[in-house]
């Protein structure tokens, strides 16, 4: 292992038990239960087996970013669980040189029963910290959690975001070499989200190195140069990451459309989808509120009467965000024969900071039978504040207005009407 190699995988793999039962017991009630269904169930087959990660070899190096990417199942997060010795590999090994910090699961580290302040030592001894290190962070880790006033409430009463909060301020002031970052961060708000990653750039800029496994594929390209993908708990691929992400948008199209059957195919073809800004330039990053082109180029072999156009915009982790239909929006097609195309320019996209793909059917009259169905490209939406941890899918601007408190339902009904009615 060089000097500048900081993680080496060789072999790593992880198998699981499907149906296996841990045998911890917290009450005298759990533990004859456990008996009971042990008599019950000992005559029973094993339920088989499956390898959440197989065979996975690689070397990362000091300062680089990392980004482990894959559709959901892939063996991203049991990566990271058996890099940071949470979970024994079942074969390989993984060599850490550095003190490493990381933030998977929430609540990892923790004990419900103590309070913050209890666990702030606790998950600080876990991470390797000296208990000394950690009284003379405490006072930082309290203000950088911004939860100090809980800190004297036992951790059971936290919410989700509260645990995060609290285990990113104590691994952030463990001063890591190699840090760990699941896709845990989403369910902070978005403030402590930037904040958290403001935090990782400046590990960044000062050597260490950052494995950050995420869906959203905007931060990845915006922060990791590097990524490896995952398929089925197995490296398919090690390199740059317009490449990584190629394939990540192959192997979305794939799990798509599956229900559509070839043969249906025979009366029309999607040809190919194109994106275009407004004024008709290719494009495929697109700021929040911009308009939208897309072109789609069919051929027809026989006629195909009054066909209903439909276009489909889903994140790429295959969240459904929106339809354009060309019937229900009053475009009506008369019939397509031959070779032709057909396009949509939308409103000012209102979907917040993230990946998307285009995914185009056409249908026989209306929404009957499918003649014709194809995945498009994918393109970015981005805007610094507007994104999918903490808005979702769309955001739109609402009326506010604070009138004060509601009325009181025992004052007199009288004093109750509002103003200028009867």
């Amino acid at each position: 292992m060089t000097d500048d190699v900081v993680i080496r995988a060789e072999s790593l793999g992880k198998r699981y038990r499907l149906g296996a039962q841990g045998k911890r017991h917290n009450s005298l009630r759990d533990a004859l239960a456990s008996a009971v269904s042990g008599v019950t169930l000992r005559a029973q087959k094993p339920k088989g087996e499956f390898w959440a990660l197989r065979n996975a070899s690689f070397e990362i190096k000091r300062g680089e970013n990392v980004g482990i990417i894959g559709l959901n199942g892939a063996g991203k997060s049991t990566l990271l669980k058996t890099l940071s010795r949470i979970v024994t590999p079942t074969e390989g090994e993984a060599t850490i040189k550095g003190r490493l910090g990381a933030l998977l699961e929430v609540g990892t580290g923790f004990h419900r029963e103590l309070t913050g302040r209890e666990n702030i030592f606790l998950y600080g001894s876990i991470l390797g910290m000296e208990r000394g290190e950690v009284a003379a962070k405490f006072e930082r880790i309290a203000e950088f959690s911004e939860i100090e006033k809980f800190l004297d409430t036992p951790v059971k009463h936290y919410s989700s975001g509260m645990y995060v909060r609290l285990a990113f301020a104590v691994a952030a002031h463990l001063d890591p070499d190699i840090l760990l970052l699941d896709e845990v961060l989403a369910v902070g708000d978005f403030l402590f989200q930037k904040k958290c990653l403001d935090f990782a750039r400046s590990l960044e800029q000062r050597g260490s190195t950052i494995l950050f496994v995420s869906h959203n594929m905007f931060s990845i390209k915006t922060m990791c140069p590097r990524v490896i993908y995952l398929r089925k708990g197995e490296v398919v691929f090690d390199g740059p990451t317009d490449e990584g992400l190629g394939l990540y948008e192959r192997d979305s199209k794939l799990s798509t459309l599956r229900w559509f059957q070839p043969t249906e195919m025979s009366t029309a073809e999607i040809t190919n989808v194109e994106l275009f800004s407004e004024d008709g330039r290719p494009k495929t990053v697109f700021d929040f509120g911009e308009r939208l082109r897309i072109r789609i180029s069919y051929r027809a072999p026989k006629a195909v009467a009054a066909p209903n156009f439909l276009c489909t915009i889903r994140r790429l982790d295959d969240v459904f965000c929106c339809n354009f239909s060309s019937a229900a929006d009053g475009a009506l097609i008369e019939s397509i024969e031959g070779e032709g195309s057909v396009e949509i320019l939308t409103q000012g996209l209102r979907l917040v900071s993230d990946q998307y793909r285009v995914e185009i059917v056409i249908r026989q009259q209306g929404f009957e039978s499918i003649v014709a169905a194809q995945t498009g490209p994918s393109f970015h939406v981005r805007h610094e504040l507007f994104n999918a941890e903490v808005f979702g899918v769309f955001h739109e601007r609402a009326q506010w207005s604070h009138g004060g408190p509601p009325p009181d339902p025992r004052a007199d009904p009288e004093k109750r009407k509002v103003p200028g009615t009867v």
